[in-house]
């Protein structure tokens, strides 16, 4: 069974599916696992951490199989890109602010460029910066996206429409292989999937995450910027965070304005609550669909069983 598409015979891959480069939890081996499956794995570096990176590329560049590495546009270094650029990956993803001022050097180096796109507007620098591949992300989403957003049904085949010929991949709220299906029918040639990803035997996630993510439910996920003022990360206020339930979002919710502008009282008290173990020490990102993650797979069968439930709803679809 192959969904053969624009996505899998630029990379040469099985499978029209790529793992979100999460920061953080995606790293070497849940990259190198979901590469051996038949999809395109993508290292999350984040900003991009030197000694993370050293530890991390070598496991997902020895794995032989295309792969690639996802920065923050916002926070990434022309330092952090040159030393992925060392493993020569396949591709590099940036997502989050304006990635011009690192894309040539990319393209330089022989390596795709993604970029992630959360709303008009960036789709359309991404097309101008002569993007390989164009990722929409929906509101949906897990972890950081879009504040004023579009969802991902109605955002993706807008986006397919403005970049052709460029393949779009979906991003948001796609967790199991309908998901993938339902991509496919609005044109995007595959899904960049995170949280179901995160929710695996390989992924770098504490323990308590992985159990909060297959316990959890998508109404009890929030897009705010609370938890970003009060962990003191520096994201630009464009791009909120979809979690799971939080005490400090039940403190300060529609008070973000209030926070915003005194935060230090509230960061010393969250810092104080992580030390004494009051709350957990990272938000547990997740996206709508989390109530689909059931179980913690190794990643390189999930990838086979997303392909496989996609081809299936396609053919259902079809009436077959």
């Amino acid at each position: 069974m192959t969904l053969s598409t624009a996505f899998t015979k630029l990379f040469g891959v099985q499978h029209p599916i790529a793992l979100a480069p999460m920061g953080g939890s995606a790293g070497g081996e849940l990259a190198a696992a979901v590469s051996h499956g038949g999809g395109l794995g993508l290292l999350g570096a984040g900003g991009g951490n030197p000694d993370w990176l050293a530890s991390e590329l070598p496991i997902v560049a020895g794995a032989g199989k295309p792969w690639g590495v996802g920065f923050q546009s916002w926070a990434a270094t022309m330092d952090v890109i040159e030393q992925a650029l060392e493993y020569s990956p396949r591709a590099v993803m940036f997502s989050f602010g304006d990635p011009s001022p690192l894309v040539e050097r990319v393209r330089e180096a022989g390596a795709a460029v993604i970029i992630q796109v959360t709303d008009l507007e960036e789709a359309r620098q991404a097309v101008d910066l002569g993007a390989d591949v164009i990722v929409a992300q929906g509101t949906e989403s897990g972890g950081h996206g879009a504040r004023h957003g579009r969802s991902t049904l109605t955002f993706v085949p807008i986006v397919v429409d403005l970049a052709e010929p460029v393949p779009v991949l979906a991003a948001g709220g796609i967790a199991d292989g309908r998901g993938l299906a339902a991509a496919l029918a609005l044109g995007a040639a595959g899904a960049v999937i995170g949280t179901r990803f995160q929710a695996t035997a390989e992924a770098l996630v504490d323990p308590s995450v992985a159990k909060a993510l297959v316990e959890g439910r998508g109404q009890d996920t929030e897009r705010n910027r609370i938890l970003d003022i009060v962990r003191s990360a520096r994201w630009p206020s464009k791009y909120t965070a979809r979690t799971l339930g939080h005490p400090y979002l039940d403190r300060w919710r529609g008070r973000e304005a209030e926070l915003a502008a005194e935060p230090e009282a509230a960061r010393l008290e969250y810092q104080a609550d992580v030390a004494r173990k009051a709350v957990p020490p990272l938000p547990v990102w997740a996206s709508e669909a989390v109530d689909l993650i059931t179980d913690l797979p190794p990643a390189a069968e999930l990838v086979a069983a997303l392909a496989s439930e996609a081809d299936n709803a396609l053919a259902r679809a079809r009436g077959h």
